[in-house]
Order: C-alpha cells, then sequence, then structure tokens
C-alpha cells in the first residue's frame, strides 16, 4: 500500500573533494595517502508534494574496494568516481515514489552497466568490481534515506516500520520474514553514548619516546600511547601483516601490553582488541596457528580479542575455506567478502561467525543484513572505511541505532581529521572520543541526524 510519506528523487548533484591524510594508513597491503570524498546531495519530495534535501558521503577507496597491483591507483580511482558520478546522473531520471530501500534496491539495476561503461572508459581488464560498486553507489543511498527523513519530519530510523515501509522483509529476506520490519531489529533510540574503535594501523608508532623528532606539534597524538592517554581508549583494532606470523604476534602482544600499563595509570578495567589482516592470509591455518601461540605467550591479549576480520581473500568462491578451526577460538568476522544475501549464506555455510556491516556499502543494505542477523542469533560489527564528515556521523549513529559486537571504528579522527573540521563544529562528541566512547547527543531529530544546515 503506497504512503504518503513515500520519496521520489527530484534533483541529484554530487562534489569530490581530495584531502591528505594526516599520516599514512596502512591495512593489508597497501598505504594510504589521501583519498577523494565523494559528497552527494539528493532533493527529494513526497506525495504530499514536501521536498527536502538529503545528504551522503564516503571515500572513494580504491585501496580498499579493489587492491589490484596491476592498476595503479590513480586510474582505479578514477574509475570509482566516473561510477558514482554517472550513478548519480542516471538515478536522476527515477522519479516513482518509494521507500528509500526500494529505491536503493531497484538502483542496483543500473549497475551493471554502469559498471562495465567505467571499467571500459578507464582502461580497466574488466568491469569496476561489486564492492567498488558499492563504494561508489552509497553516498546517494545515504542521501535518499536521509531525505526521506528530512522531508517527512522524522528520524530515518523510525522511519524502517510498517507505517512508512510498503513492504515487509520478506520481500527482501523470504517468507520467515512475513510480517517483520527493520523496525523490529533496531534499537527504538540513540543511546547517549557508545565505544569507539581506534586503529593501530600497520605504520603506526606504538610508544610516544619512538615518535619521529620531524613530527609537526598540530596539537594531536603520533603515538598509540599518546591516543590511549588522550581519549581514554579501551577498543584497539589492530592491523597486521597476515604473512609475517612473528611480527604479527610481536605486534599484537605489545599493543596489548602498552595499553595494559596506561590503563593501570588511568584506572581504565577493560580492553577490548580485534585483529584484522585485510585477506593477506593464504589460508585459516594462518590465525590459528597465531591464536594457539597468542594465547600461550600473552593469554591476557588472547582474552582481549573479541574477533578476528577478514583473514582470507574476498574471493569466497573460489576458495570456500572453512572457518570453523578459527571460529572455535575467536569469532571470525566477515568484511570485504559481503556484498550481497547470497554472500551471507555462503559465509555461514563456510562456518564464518558473523559479518562485518559498513555505510560504505549503502545503508539500505546493511539495514536489511543487519535484521537477518539479529533474527538468526549472528554477530555483527560496524567498521567505517576511514569515514570523515557526515560519513563520520552516518557510521557512528548507524552502529548506535543497530546492535554490533562494540561501538563503531573512528578512524578519521586520527588519519583525516582535516575532513572532520566542518561537522566537528556540531557534533564535537562524534569527531572527539572521551573516555573510549563516542558522543551521540548532538544527533538532530530528523534524517540521518545530520544537521546539515548549521555546518554550511
Amino acid at each position: 500500500m503506497p504512503k504518503e510519506t513515500d520519496i521520489r528523487i527530484v534533483d541529484i548533484t554530487t562534489e569530490m573533494s581530495r584531502v591528505d591524510a594526516r599520516e599514512p594508513l596502512k591495512f593489508g597491503a597497501s598505504v594510504v595517502p589521501d583519498d577523494t570524498y565523494c559528497l552527494v546531495t539528493a532533493t527529494v519530495e513526497n506525495r504530499r508534494g514536501e521536498r527536502a534535501k538529503g545528504h551522503g558521503g564516503i571515500w572513494l577507496m580504491d585501496f580498499w574496494a579493489f587492491p589490484d597491483p596491476r592498476i595503479e591507483h590513480p586510474v582505479r580511482e578514477k574509475a570509482m568516481i566516473d561510477f558514482a558520478e554517472r550513478f548519480c546522473t542516471s538515478a536522476s531520471d527515477y522519479n516513482e515514489y518509494a521507500h528509500p530501500i526500494d529505491i536503493a534496491l531497484q538502483l542496483e539495476e543500473l549497475f551493471e552497466p554502469l559498471a562495465k561503461e567505467a571499467g571500459e572508459k578507464n582502461g580497466l581488464p574488466y568491469p569496476l568490481p561489486r564492492l567498488a560498486q558499492l563504494v561508489s553507489a552509497s553516498p546517494l543511498d545515504a542521501a535518499l534515506h536521509d531525505g526521506f527523513g528530512n522531508v517527512n519530519g522524522i528520524c530515518t530510523y523510525d522511519g524502517y516500520g510498517p507505517e512508512f515501509c510498503n513492504r515487509d522483509l520478506s520481500a527482501y529476506l523470504g517468507p520467515e520474514f512475513k510480517g517483520k520490519y527493520v523496525a523490529d531489529y533496531i534499537r527504538p533510540a540513540y543511546p547517549d553514548r557508545i565505544p569507539a574503535f581506534h586503529l593501530v594501523g600497520g605504520l603506526d608508532t606504538l610508544r610516544n619516546k619512538d615518535v619521529a623528532p620531524d613530527k609537526p606539534d598540530d596539537g594531536l597524538p603520533w603515538a598509540m600511547e599518546g591516543w590511549i592517554e588522550r581519549d581514554g581508549l579501551t577498543c584497539l583494532k589492530v592491523k597486521l601483516r597476515g604473512t609475517d606470523l612473528e611480527w604479527d604476534l610481536d605486534r599484537i602482544c605489545e599493543v596489548y601490553r602498552i595499553a595494559q600499563e596506561l590503563h593501570a595509570k588511568l584506572g581504565i578495567s577493560e580492553l577490548h582488541m580485534s585483529a584484522d589482516t585485510n585477506e593477506q592470509c593464504e589460508s585459516p591455518d594462518y590465525i590459528v596457528e597465531m591464536l594457539r601461540r597468542l594465547k600461550e605467550q600473552e593469554p591476557g591479549a588472547f582474552e582481549a580479542i573479541l574477533y578476528i576480520e577478514q583473514p582470507t581473500s574476498r574471493d569466497l568462491r573460489g576458495t570456500r575455506h572453512d572457518m570453523s578451526e578459527i571460529a572455535a577460538l575467536k569469532p571470525v568476522i566477515i568484511d570485504e567478502s559481503l556484498t550481497s544475501l547470497e554472500d551471507f549464506d555462503l559465509a555461514m555455510e563456510t562456518n564464518w561467525s558473523g559479518v562485518a556491516l559498513k555505510s560504505c556499502k549503502g545503508q539500505s543494505s546493511a539495514m536489511i543484513f543487519a535484521s537477518r542477523a539479529r533474527e538468526g542469533g549472528i554477530p555483527y560489527t560496524v567498521q567505517d572505511l576511514t569515514n570523515p564528515d557526515i560519513a563520520l556521523v552516518h557510521s557512528a549513529g548507524m552502529a548506535a541505532r543497530i546492535y554490533p559486537m562494540m561501538g563503531v571504528e573512528t578512524n578519521s579522527c586520527q588519519y583525516f581529521p582535516a575532513a572532520n573540521e566542518r561537522v566537528a563544529k556540531v557534533h564535537p562528541g562524534v569527531c572527539r572520543r572521551r573516555d573510549g566512547q563516542l558522543s551521540l547527543e548532538s544527533l538532530g531529530e530528523t534524517g540521518l541526524g545530520f544537521r546539515w544546515d548549521e555546518m554550511v
């Protein structure tokens, strides 16, 4: 049954901006010195004829979306920019009224031809990969959800029940979800605070005494130790090599010991860690051996690890690695491999423990995946692609309204703080971690809570 709150697209604009990293971010085999931020503004209209704007943003991070060493970074990035711009131009012609989840899924029909065009235009030997398509399309998806909330005068997350949705979840997840809605699987309101994960990148300095003397004094720490002291961090995500077991073990142990030393001084009683090789392990055996040795060498560090993230290749169908041995030791979470419901199914068949949700794969799919996971008792996390600006507010808000294992990543606070200057004026508690947490108290009452007019 159509709803008066259904929206249609009136206009879409895109804006690209390049931002240099404060310090290079290393994950897996990639080092990120800068990135291009894609900001999308969508004007939408509901069936009552009311109009409002919605916004969405994301890094077009080719290093993560398709890190093909055969293709230079500028070429990969240009292909993603091209896809994002073409997608928004094509989506402007879609003028049917619907709920934003249904619009987003309908617009996925554009992906295949646009991916082929982006690949051919930019000299790729193949169409733009699926994950890169999702990342490039995600700002528009966010803008539609934000606009939907704004035009109807509601928080977007309050618009996922039967009074706003034309279809229940069975339309996406099958008959067992008949009569069920996203609203049944999310929190009824934002909590005041959520735990914040700090990323320990592969090039990051750990101790203050080891910081290079030429680092500028810009008011922010240059070592993990300084960040823990400043922000009272209790959650650390450690990037590992996945190809050098001794280095990885030493890294985890050193991170753990430094954190324990500082926590003792600061009176902090909890420490949570995760470990991520970004697909670099040839097989699950590497992580199994690492965890077993870690338990022997530093049992406290082993206990502190909440989960292992995406240890092996994103090609689930090509590898079909069985994750049961890792899962018997620690939860193992799928990330780069998760681009569709079919991937979700295959991950469960091959004994992954849970899934990583990211706003950069689309607000719509994140809500559907979160519903399926919670219904099935499957744990999930919220990771952030080093989101800056309103993308950080979006990611933090999403994590706060669902039920992740532990909070949300906040990497732009460290690597791209300059990109947060605009949003920090309105949402200081989202951009500055205190006592290891983000404050959500500044989020607005409509849309995704950006309070855009106060930022510009």
